[in-house]
């Protein structure tokens, strides 16, 4: 079964450089296995970069045995929801790529706080209406 995105369509991919995704696929999947559900798009920001590690979440500093090349601002990487969220209550959210982000994140995200972050633009932006 194909993943969807937050739109209802097929779940696009979030970013191949650096590669990104619990399964190092490119895109925001998900399964029983992915324990933070990292199912949301961001666009990596200083500011969201400087909240992750000030929460003990180092997405900055490389981690080659793990293949993990440290993010930079402008990256897009699959964030797990639960970091997102506080990072948006905290005032300091990632911009998101809605057509990248799994449809999943709606059982702990409301897609009205999604569209809220968005820097993407359906090709039907009606459907950005709540």
């Amino acid at each position: 079964m194909t993943e969807r995105n937050v739109l209802g369509d097929k779940l696009e991919p979030c970013g191949m450089d650096p590669v990104t995704g619990f399964f190092r696929d490119g895109c925001c999947s998900t399964g029983p296995e992915d324990f933070g559900s990292h199912t949301i798009c961001a666009v990596a920001t200083a500011e969201f970069l400087d909240h992750q590690r000030s929460i003990g979440n180092d997405l900055s500093t490389p981690h080659p045995q793990y293949h993990f090349p440290g993010l930079v601002p402008g990256d897009r990487w699959c964030v797990t929801a639960v970091n997102w969220a506080r990072a948006y209550n905290d005032g300091v959210a990632a911009p998101i790529v809605l057509a990248s982000t799994n449809e999943a994140v709606l059982e702990i995200v409301p897609l009205a706080v999604l569209q809220e972050c968005a820097v993407d633009v359906p090709a039907d932006p009606s459907s950005l209406e709540s």
